[in-house]
């Protein structure tokens, strides 16, 4: 059969859709890049806030009439918390939960009685690529933190982490198709192996010596719970020099509401370890601002760090009460119009922030993976996570590939480079 496969939200939705394309292809199944000539479309939901869980129903909505003959697949978040409500919407014919993730392809398959070409196998490659030269790889769901503002830990479930062999044999699989770079990823990635008696320093340092893949990349990183020793990972230079470690917030007080297992001290800490330890250490993080209870010195306290821990990138969420969290039933709710000065603020020190940052490599060369090709120029990521333009070649395609290019300047969000 041909398949459809669309996401919505954080890199374990891509990761899990990589994997299920992947499975499809084993079985013999094509995956398509566009819904309109697939025979079953499955959508991975978001529903991190009330927003969210409305783009997933109206990406639904939009699959449907983009191809109305399909069968339409919801799982994810959205699906997991609301199933009757997701499968109530028109044309959806099957709802997986969260639980159920792992046996999606074969549930379907066998609920939707399909079936393959066995020519097809043959040839698993040229069924399914995966549209970027990053892979990612889910290695843990499920969370056993119960932050304020987050539903994600009700629709995951416990934590589950997938047994260290199991990640090397994907991880071999990946680069013998091509990869160049794979990502780790999970809900709560630092807490990894917990319930195996495994840590995160294992995984890491198995697959470092048990695979050749030439990059080695960590999704989100809760600032808790990460191994003694964690940071003398980097000596390997494979590892690439990049974290992301949620602040949410600079101030004690509402981290404490936030129910978050961290503090500005500790936090601070926790970055001056890893600069020491990691060179070129790019740091990126998510701010919630307006979270109910904060006050403008709390807000101030959040721009001051911020300012100080210098990060490269700052994802900024004004606070949205999502029902079924401790966060939305709160007193103090902060109102919309001090939330978007609040957010304009932060946004304007973000911007600040990663210019300075681009410009402290402009006359350098960073190794950069290149992986699209847009308006004659191909845009690449370096080892520390900074975005790359270059001419695009009119000789070679540099798609897929890994060189070392001279930074030269800043435009916008990335620099220029010049071979």
């Amino acid at each position: 059969m041909d398949v459809y496969l669309s996401a919505l939200g954080c890199r374990l939705n891509e990761a899990e859709l990589e994997a299920w394309g992947r499975d499809f292809a084993r079985g013999g199944h094509r995956v398509l890049d566009a819904p309109e000539q697939a025979d079953v479309m499955v959508l991975n939901t978001c529903a991190v806030t009330a927003e969210a869980s409305r783009k997933s129903r109206k990406l639904a909505r939009r699959l449907h009439r983009q191809n109305p003959r399909a069968k339409l697949v919801l799982t994810g978040c959205f699906a997991a918390l609301e199933p009757a409500r997701a499968a109530e919407l028109a044309g959806v014919d099957l709802v997986v939960s969260n639980a159920d993730k792992d046996t999606l392809v074969a549930r379907l398959c066998e609920d939707l009685d399909a079936t393959a070409m066995p020519a097809q196998a043959r040839d698993e490659q040229s069924l399914y690529r995966a549209a970027r030269t990053r892979a990612f790889v889910k290695v843990q769901d499920g969370c056993r933190n119960r932050c304020t503002f987050c539903i994600v830990t009700v629709a995951r479930g416990a934590e589950r982490s997938v047994p260290i062999g199991n990640v090397v044999e994907t991880v071999r699989d990946l680069v013998q198709r091509g990869h160049r770079e794979v990502v780790l990823s999970g809900v709560h990635l630092g807490g990894y192996g917990g319930d195996i008696g495994a840590n995160l320093r294992q995984l890491v340092e198995a697959v470092l010596l048990s695979t050749d893949v030439e990059r080695l990349r960590l999704s989100s990183l809760e600032p808790w719970d990460l191994p003694e020793g964690f940071f003398a990972l980097w000596q390997d230079r494979r590892l690439c020099p990049h974290l992301h470690l949620p602040l949410q917030s600079g101030s004690d007080r509402v981290l404490a509401r936030m129910a978050r297992r961290t503090s500005r001290a500790s936090f601070r800490a926790l970055v001056d370890a890893a600069r020491a330890a990691i060179p070129d250490l790019c740091l990126t993080t998510d701010v919630i601002v307006g979270f109910p209870g904060e006050s403008a010195a709390d807000f101030d306290q959040t721009l001051e760090l911020s300012r100080e821990l210098d990060f490269a990138h700052v994802h900024i969420f004004p606070f949205s009460p999502r029902e079924g969290t401790a966060a939305a039933r709160m007193s103090g709710q902060v109102d919309s119009e001090e939330k978007r000065r609040r957010s304009r603020a932060l946004h304007e020190l973000a911007e600040t922030m990663r210019r300075e940052t681009l410009e402290r490599y402009v006359g350098a060369r960073r190794p950069v993976l290149w992986e699209t090709v847009a308006e004659g120029s191909c845009v690449g990521l370096t080892d520390n996570y900074l975005k790359v333009l270059v001419e695009a070649p009119s000789n070679r395609d540099l798609i897929n590939a890994i060189s070392a290019p001279l930074l030269c300047s800043v435009q916008g969000d990335a620099l220029l480079a010049q071979h």
